[in-house]
């Protein structure tokens, strides 16, 4: 019998919790039911034990990070979701968009950096077209030659290419021409329909997200997906948004990661509703990690939850704990996180990885391993 199993077989578990625990062990998939049995039930240490198992089986001992920058072309958008920190009218106070020089600027500031990777995404800006963000795509690569650029949310996607009067297919071709290789998580948020009208009504639906997503993938664009947590939502909801992105999963098999975002409260219009704790993110990493049995990763963004709780994610399921960053975004520091000036060195998501007894390996976007480091320092 393997360690887990007998580990499950000698535990003081009920029924229905020792079978969930079995078939976990036994690899196979649980329901929705079962998730949701986990999240509201199960104990940490359950958890922890099973989402390691999960992510061992995928990902072995290997947490991985990468050199990246984010460029935020604009907070202006069209949009007023009330969970937002970030966003800005045209001429408010706080509101910023760059022009295309600016943003190669920023590009040309990171020549020497062996950064791999370009996140660019921003607000749903009115007045800024598809052929907008191709040209700069296209400029930020003439700066970096080789670099990856994972650009736009399924949101400001959607917006772009209605605008340009073209298809899903069709705007994501254009925008792979131009250079786009991989689409971030973001602006999923959460998906049942009457909450989202709650939280975010003006933005696009739920199946738009999905469909942006699935075109994506069938193009061969790989993405990311995620979830905005801790906020009004109940678990039936979480696993709910968790079976969409499984069932997706099962058709395309295109995302490469899952990042559960916690919602922060400072600056918006649900301030009233608080933050849950760490032991919350904690649960909610490892049954994601556990349910979506078929998404290769699953990433804790270290700006939103700070390095600590970064680290306690590592014995949750975790295995990527995204990358450099070089304060570059300010989505997470406008909302009220602790890392008001989101930088990490290499050695320091190293050392990050290598206290939690795990091995750091640096990749590129896609999960291709550019170097492995020891698990300890030399």
């Amino acid at each position: 019998m393997s360690t887990i199993r007998h580990l499950i077989e000698q535990s003081n578990l009920d029924t229905k919790m020792r079978s969930i625990a079995l078939k976990v062990a036994g690899n196979e998939r649980i329901s929705t039911d079962e998730g949701l049995y986990l999240y509201e039930k199960a104990t940490l240490d359950l958890l922890s034990l099973l989402a390691n198992y999960v992510r061992e089986r995928f990902n072995g001992s290997d947490v991985y990070f990468n050199r990246n920058i984010h460029i935020e072309p604009t907070n202006i958008c069209v949009y007023t979701c009330k969970f937002c920190s970030y966003r800005r009218s045209i001429n408010e106070e706080g509101a910023w968009e760059y022009s295309i020089e600016e943003v190669k600027e920023l590009a040309k500031a990171q020549v020497d950096k062996r950064i791999t990777e370009v996140h660019i995404v921003g607000g749903v800006h009115p007045h800024r077209d598809l052929d907008y963000y191709g040209n700069m795509i296209q400029e930020v690569k003439k700066m970096l030659p080789g670099v990856h650029v994972k650009g736009f949310t399924a949101v400001e996607l959607d917006y772009m290419i209605q605008k340009a009067g073209l298809s899903l297919s069709e705007g994501l071709s254009k925008l792979k021409a131009y250079g786009l290789d991989s689409i971030p998580g973001g602006g999923a948020e959460i998906f049942d329909e009457e909450l989202r009208k709650k939280v975010c009504g003006g933005k696009s639906t739920t199946q738009m997200w999905l469909d942006v997503h699935e075109a994506a993938h069938r193009l061969g664009i790989p993405s990311n997906a995620t979830i905005l947590y801790g906020h009004i939502e109940t678990y039936a909801h979480r696993i709910d948004h968790l079976n969409r992105l499984r069932e997706l999963q099962d058709r395309t098999h295109g995302f490469n990661t899952f990042i559960p975002l916690k919602f922060k409260k400072a600056n918006n219009s649900m301030e009233e509703v608080g933050e849950v704790s760490t032991l919350e993110d904690l649960r909610n990493y490892a049954v994601s990690r556990i349910f979506l049995d078929n998404i290769p990763h699953l990433k804790a963004y270290w700006p939103m939850i700070g390095k600590s709780t970064t680290l306690l994610s590592l014995s949750f399921g975790v295995d990527d704990i995204d990358g450099t960053i070089d304060d570059s975004t300010k989505i997470y520091s406008m909302a009220g996180a602790d890392d008001k000036n989101p930088a990490l060195s290499t050695e320091q998501l190293v050392e990050i990885i290598r206290k939690a007894n795990r091995i750091p390996v640096e990749r590129d976007t896609v999960y291709n391993k550019l170097k492995v480091y020891d698990s300890v320092s030399a």
